[in-house]
């Protein structure tokens, strides 16, 4: 999705050491987390004897395990581990917002457990294990250089070979017409309804849109696409502005797209403002979930109040927004037209759309009720003077 994504960039001299005693000798390595977690304090050398039963047990009272075994191993490791996961997290609650608490808790509990499997690396970022793969270049996209070994979770390193490969395959968007890559920390558009919303709401003006929190730059793209002249993109996260950078020129846009680093908007005035928020009030885990948790609502409500000091008299501010917060009980509707109303702005039009991805219809998905219920709207806002 075009949302805002945060991350905190960890220089290498940032990068905490993880200590641990093999072999009768004290050894060190930089530890890599992108969520920022600390270093385990309790740390064990695992291999292919490591029963998933143990490495469950042994997980959930807090111990990790440096792995010396192999690869593949340790992979099938993490899924048992992950299938004893799935069976310990399945509370849940009638009243929605105590369902979705429970739901973030298990999620987190999850993580936790899971990302107690760790894989050393190389200096070069090559793994010094048994059938393991060749992560190089996925390391390199998202840590940069290396100056040392280094341990990192496999269940991240897994996530970092995913996002390179779907950095490398890309997303294909229909309503575009193209193909846009997504890099790591960036949320991919993989949910189409939005775009759906975006590429037929009629347009106040062709001369200057603003796309706020640009992420991948799928939406200005797109505007550009429907014959917007020229679109100043904004994101304030490092890895967003160079992805959406990458997939403007890769589509021969970048001439008439300005990318730039800003907390929501950029300087002057625009006669369209475009803007898809992350959709729920609550606190993200990690990089990638900037994009669907917006502590306090506090995105969508500084896109609204800031939106009358950068339209045009005439101009429109579009909020693309799901309206599944209201559904789990975290934010009303009249709180939205509070919000807005409390702007000085006023709703020309709303634009509905049901989405239409797998969670839909996944009745086992302890948030199904609200996922069922869920409509995604472009909200057409307009200065109320």
């Amino acid at each position: 999705m075009a949302k805002r994504t945060r991350y905190k960039k960890v220089n290498v001299i940032d990068h905490p050491m993880l200590s641990w005693n093999e072999a009768g000798k004290q050894c060190t390595a930089r530890w890599r987390s992108e969520q920022g977690l600390p270093p385990p304090k309790k740390l064990i050398i695992a291999d292919d004897t490591l029963k998933a039963d143990d490495a469950y047990r042994l997980a959930s009272e807090g111990t990790a395990f440096l792995w010396r075994g192999d690869f593949q191993n340790a992979k099938q490791l993490l899924i048992a581990m992950a299938r004893r996961a799935s069976r310990k997290s399945a509370k849940s609650s009638s009243i929605p917002s105590e369902a979705f608490n429970l739901h973030r808790q298990a999620q987190g509990q999850r993580a936790r457990v899971l990302g107690t499997i760790l894989i050393p690396l190389n200096s070069d970022y090559s793994i010094p294990l048994r059938r393991a793969p060749d992560v190089k270049l996925a390391c390199n996209e998202v840590y940069g250089s290396s100056d040392g070994m280094s341990v990192v979770s496999l269940r991240e390193l897994s996530g970092l070979i995913g996002a390179h490969e779907w950095r490398k395959k890309g997303v294909d968007v229909e309503v575009l017409g193209e193909t846009i890559h997504p890099h790591y920390g960036v949320y991919s558009p993989v949910r189409g309804e939005y775009l759906q919303l975006v590429n037929a709401a009629p347009l106040p003006a062709t001369e200057l849109a603003f796309d706020i929190g640009t992420g991948t730059g799928v939406l200005a793209a797109l505007l550009l696409k429907r014959g917007i002249n020229k679109v100043i993109a904004t994101d304030q996260d490092e890895r967003a502005l160079k992805c959406a950078r990458a997939n403007l020129k890769r589509l021969g846009l970048a001439e008439q797209v300005e990318v730039q680093q800003a907390d929501l908007f950029p300087s002057g005035r625009a006669s369209l403002i475009v803007c898809n928020p992350p959709w729920i009030p609550a606190r993200p885990s990690s990089a990638i979930e900037y994009a669907i948790y917006d502590p306090d609502s506090r995105m969508l409500r500084g896109y609204l109040a800031g939106l009358p000091g950068h339209l045009t008299p005439q101009g429109e501010g579009w909020l693309v927004l799901s309206d599944i917060a209201e559904h789990l009980g975290l934010r009303s509707r009249d709180s939205l037209l509070e919000w807005i109303a409390a702007a000085g702005l006023r709703v020309i039009e709303r634009h509905d759309i049901k989405p239409h991805h797998p969670k839909v219809s996944d009745k086992s998905d302890p948030l199904h009720a609200a996922r069922a219920a869920e409509t995604t709207s472009l909200w057409r806002l307009a200065l109320a003077v």
